[in-house]
């Protein structure tokens, strides 16, 4: 049994830059370059196994084909999807619908809760995270006035700082921020304000009002997570979140330290430093925007080095 090490799918975006090459060392198709769609078998950009005998098979295909690496599961589809974002300018303010909504109204896509890890930010960076509107008619009324200053709620923001965003959360990344966001597989986005901007051929780009009215939380409260923290040997464990879509860690590697999971797959991404992941013998690379999936049943294995990793599972 072996990890499985994936090659990442790239999205050009209006509001993106180079950070992905720049931090990571990954090609890129171009300095508009948003999204690294890391780990994710959603069919709008599945990713490549880059080894073993599953080489050159996609993550939706492994998952149809092979469920005994993922424990049999009963979901039809792969539930989670890594990116990483590189926000070189103000993404557009947006919500996602929860899975009774997009199930109805986005032909049985799941839905979308999701959670950011600020890997790095300029100084004095924020973020839009939430609104200020007491009733779902106040809300209305300041939209189409577009008194965008007095309903947006920010917030700001540091390198290490982590988001939990359920469905329904008015929320977007700001100019200078790189971001790890683990979410449902879902490709589903309703775009409230988008600074009338204009894409290369000169349209603005399409609004999704009557959507996103519909599923945004009113009044917004906050989903406060707190940080549960490990101290190890070699590793400091930090878990993020432990919600019914996905649980988050950060683990911090200086050394070499064990870990085992046999009932769980599990996601993991390098975000800094470099390290070797030991297992039965065989020692495998984890490089900086390395990202792979552990299988279930892999047993224990052990990680030497100095790094971070971002790991996740259902």
């Amino acid at each position: 049994m072996k990890p499985l090490f994936l090659k990442p799918v790239f999205k050009e975006r209006i509001w993106g830059g180079t950070a992905l090459h720049d931090e990571f060392g990954y090609e890129i198709p171009n300095e508009h370059t948003g999204e690294c769609w890391a780990i994710s078998a959603h069919p709008n950009g599945p990713s490549v196994i880059e080894n073993g005998s599953y080489a050159g098979m996609t993550l939706d295909q492994l998952w149809r084909e092979h469920p005994e690496l993922f424990g049999r599961p009963d979901q039809p589809v792969f539930p989670l999807l890594t990116k990483i974002l590189d926000a070189n300018m103000d993404l557009s303010v947006q919500v996602h619908p929860d899975d009774a909504y997009a199930k109805v109204h986005e032909n049985g896509e799941l839905g979308k809760t999701e959670c950011w890890y600020i890997i790095d930010c300029k100084e004095d960076a924020d973020m839009i995270f939430g609104h200020n509107a007491g009733s779902r008619e106040e809300l209305v009324a300041q939209i189409e006035a577009g008194n965008w200053n007095e309903l947006l709620r920010r917030v700001k923001i540091k390198p290490g700082d982590f988001f939990f965003v359920p469905s329904g959360t008015i929320h977007a990344l700001c100019e200078g921020t790189l971001v790890l966001e683990t979410q449902q597989s879902s490709d589903t986005t309703y775009r409230v304000y988008d600074y009338d901007r204009r894409d290369a051929q000169g349209n603005l780009r399409e609004l999704h009002l009557e959507k996103a009215i519909d599923v945004t939380t009113v009044p917004h409260h906050d989903s406060v997570s707190e940080p549960r923290v490990e101290e190890r040997k070699n590793a400091v464990v930090t878990t993020f979140v432990d919600s019914e879509f996905f649980t988050v860690y950060k683990w911090e590697i200086k050394g070499q330290e064990p870990f085992s999971f046999d009932d769980k797959y599990l996601l993991l991404s390098v975000i800094r430093g470099n390290g070797q992941l030991l297992h039965q013998g065989e020692q495998y690379d984890l490089n900086k925007g390395t990202n792979l999936i552990i299988p279930v049943g892999f047993g224990t294995f052990e990680i030497d080095g100095e790094c971070e990793v971002i790991v996740s599972h259902t």
